[in-house]
């Protein structure tokens, strides 16, 4: 998987719009990460001018190369977001990115299942679009949230197989452009799976024939949980899979190594920085089958 260069700017807030459940996006004008960045990166962001106080990595979710923004989704957990969360148009935070690889299908005639939940979403969204932008190729998307979904629900006019009946609630930026998607709570949100995302992916799975299912390729984002149980789904129907991490991050460029994972590769174990040896990892070396 290839690293984009890193560049470091003074990005400009644009816009930021709050959503519920503090959840925000913010566009930066930032065009330098915007030439570059790629579904999977990562940029590190000052949130507030205290002295001292440290950068935090958000997953890019949005980019537009010509007009040289991308976009944050975010939610206020913290200090550091809370201030970010107080930025106001004009303002100037400085940016570290794109940082990290990016996710990648391993061949053409792959059919890429997205999966993502919560502040996971954004790299899945990303993902998408650049996919049916740049390579023609449509992936199924399905994500998950037991809080308001950070975007506009749209109950879909797509028909999928393997959804079970009055499963209908979609992201309305993919609906808009013809990528399928389903979304998943416990909340009893109208028109979503009520269960685990990855269990409304299994749905979905359950309903392609199997040739298809053989060109299944899974890429996720998620809390550690939902990897987890993405990992023990992808490996019980031999599907290929990577995953995004997320870790605590002081310096983001694999100096401090303090956003380490352990990770098992032919039997070894060995520790990886999720800034420049990540975020994305292959399910199997993370998680791998007991």
């Amino acid at each position: 998987m290839n690293q984009p260069s890193i560049f470091v700017e003074q990005a400009r807030v644009l816009d930021l719009v709050s959503l519920p459940a503090e959840q925000y996006v913010i566009r930066l004008q930032a065009p330098e990460c915007a030439s570059t960045v790629a579904p999977g990166n990562f940029i590190h962001l000052q949130c507030d001018h205290t002295p001292y106080a440290l950068k935090r990595p958000f997953s890019v979710m949005r980019s537009h190369a010509e007009a040289g923004w991308i976009e944050i989704l975010f939610k206020v957990v913290g200090s550091g977001s809370a201030a970010l969360a107080k930025a106001r148009i004009g303002d100037h935070l400085q940016a570290m990115g794109p940082i990290g690889n990016g996710f990648e299908l391993s061949a053409e005639d792959a059919i890429p299942l997205l999966i993502g939940g919560g502040v996971g979403i954004p790299p899945i969204v990303f993902f998408a679009e650049e996919l049916k932008k740049s390579a023609g190729k449509t992936a199924m998307v399905v994500m998950g949230s037991e809080i308001p979904f950070p975007f506009d629900v749209q109950h879909s006019q797509q028909s999928l197989a393997g959804m079970p009946k009055g499963i209908d609630a979609a992201m309305g930026l993919l609906e808009d452009i013809n990528v399928p998607s389903r979304l998943s709570s416990k909340q009893g949100y109208a028109g979503c799976f009520d269960g685990y995302v990855h269990e409304l992916a299994e749905k979905w799975l359950s309903g392609i024939d199997p040739h298809q299912q053989s060109k299944i390729e899974v890429f996720a984002c998620g809390p550690t949980p939902m990897l987890q149980a993405v990992a023990t789904f992808c490996q019980r129907h031999q599907l290929k899979c990577q995953l995004s991490l997320e870790e605590h991050m002081a310096c983001a460029v694999g100096g401090c190594a303090g956003c380490n994972v352990l990770i098992t590769e032919n039997g070894q174990q060995s520790m990886r920085r999720v800034c420049v040896d990540g975020p994305i990892f292959d399910a199997n070396i993370v998680y791998p089958a007991v």
